[in-house]
């Protein structure tokens, strides 16, 4: 972990699942409950080699099956599932890529960021929705990260990135800036007691320690 020496605060660990089949060819993936490629799993092992089996004192995980999986993987088997930490609901845009949904829009430019989605199977989330979901997950990790103790949350793209602008009080349009590969680690912690991004988007590599 970042060196805490000038901060007695805890760190918010976030670990993107592993790829998918969707995720490869960029398919809105949210309600849709895939599992990892064979590239996904060995990414979800490099996250934990990366982590070196550092204890955390909570263990949070989106109940979506490749987000269980990719916990298992690097080494966390039995996380709390928080129903709160699943990928946005995309609505009539899931299972399609942003090149598609231009295309829906007649080619006007699109990003979930600025112009959500539309309902469709499900009634799809606005970007204030996501952003109440991550405000909540991230309430329930300030008792720990304030009493100096460290926290994992093993989620989605869209939603860590959600999470990332709340819990740094930027604006939700920032979100699409902060690129997010799968099997990525990023870290939250506190500048001066000021809630900041001290890591984003590391790729797995087992020869990186994040522990």
């Amino acid at each position: 972990m970042s060196d805490g020496a000038t901060d007695p605060n805890g760190l918010l660990v976030l670990i993107r699942h592993g790829e998918t089949p969707w995720s490869r060819v960029g398919r809105h993936t949210g309600v849709t409950d895939l599992t990892l490629t064979d590239r996904g799993e060995q990414q979800a092992r490099d996250q934990g080699s990366m982590l070196r089996g550092h204890r955390f004192a909570m263990v949070l995980c989106s109940p979506r099956l490749r987000a269980r999986r990719t916990s298992a993987l690097a080494g966390y088997p039995d996380p709390a599932i928080d129903e709160e930490a699943v990928e946005w609901d995309y609505g009539g845009y899931e299972g399609i890529t942003t090149k598609q949904i231009i295309e829906m829009r007649g080619g006007e430019p699109w990003d979930v960021w600025h112009n959500g989605v539309i309902p469709g199977a499900t009634p799809g989330e606005t970007p204030e929705q996501v952003q109440a979901r991550a405000q909540r997950v991230i309430d329930k990790c300030t008792d720990c990260l304030r009493q100096g103790e460290d926290v994992l949350l093993v989620a989605h793209g869209h939603f860590l990135r959600m999470l990332a602008v709340t819990w740094a009080g930027l604006p939700i349009e920032a979100g699409a800036i902060l690129r997010l590969e799968t099997g990525s680690v990023c870290e939250l912690g506190y500048e001066h007691d000021r809630q900041a991004i001290l890591r984003w988007n590391c790729p797995p590599d087992p020869r990186v320690d994040f522990s």
